[in-house]
Formats: C-alpha cells, structure tokens, sequence
C-alpha cells in the first residue's frame, strides 16, 4: 500500500538508475517537455491518466502508483527553508542576490504583480563556452497583475 507520493517519486527514481533512462527519454514518450515531466515525475505535477499509463510503463509502476501520478500533489519539495543542496542552494542564492532586482525590473516593465509559476515553461540547455560550459535557464509565466477592489 502506497500511502504518499514521495514513495511514488522513489520508485520512479530507483527504477530511472536501474534502467539507465534520461528524463528526455520519459518526456518524448509522454509527449511533454523534460522540465514538466521531471518535475512531474518527482512529484509536482498532475499527470493525466495516458501520461501516467506511460510512466507507469516505463518505470514498471503499480496501478495504484500511476493512480497517485493523477493526484493534485502538495506543492514545493524542498526539505528545509534554505536548501543545503548545492546546486539548489545557488538558486537560492541567486534569488537571495538578484530576487529586488528581478522584481524591481518586473515592477518597471509591467506595473504591479507577480509572474506565474502556473502559467509558467522552463528550458534548461547547455551552452557551451571556450570558458567552461554554461547552463542557459530561461524561464517564461504569465504576468499577473495585482487588481484593485
């Protein structure tokens, strides 16, 4: 019995290293981009019933496992209020150093609001430079303003 969907994301994890798949492989095969179906994949996202047929597929899921792929999950995933991953912790930080400016320059450019994380994409690509390779992160939401009443 399967009683939380982080018991989900550890099979799909176990699984991902047994059989040496990437998540653009999982992406083309649910028809979505590798961003969407790696956060879906670890939790944060609803799939639909033929999406989690697929991972279910791919990952030998149960049926009770894909059942949870089609569950509003609870959002946000990290652990701790400051991220002790590295990798994670520098995003942190770059919101910690750039965060006022980011909003001051969104405040600038379209008035009061903020930016979706619904309506929202991501693409993550290497870069490659004679310096060292880059990661080239653009991330797109919607703008929403604050309304009045």
């Amino acid at each position: 019995m399967i009683s939380d969907r982080q018991q989900v994301t550890d099979s799909i994890l176990v699984a991902k290293v047994q059989k040496e798949l990437k998540w653009t492989q999982v992406a083309d095969a649910i028809g979505q981009s590798k961003e969407w179906t790696t956060a879906a994949c670890l939790g944060q996202m609803t799939m639909t019933k033929q999406q989690a047929a697929v991972v279910g597929e791919l990952f030998d899921l149960s049926d009770e496992a894909i059942a949870w792929l089609q569950i509003a999950p609870y959002k946000g995933s990290l652990p701790t209020a400051i991220p002790t991953d590295p990798l994670i912790y520098r995003l942190y930080e770059l919101v910690n150093v750039y965060g006022t400016t980011i909003k001051e320059l969104i405040h600038e450019e379209f008035g009061d609001g903020i930016m979706s994380a619904i309506d929202f994409s991501m693409d993550i690509q290497r870069e490659e430079d004679s310096k060292g390779d880059r990661v080239n992160m653009v991330m797109s939401g919607k703008f929403l303003p604050y309304k009045t009443y």
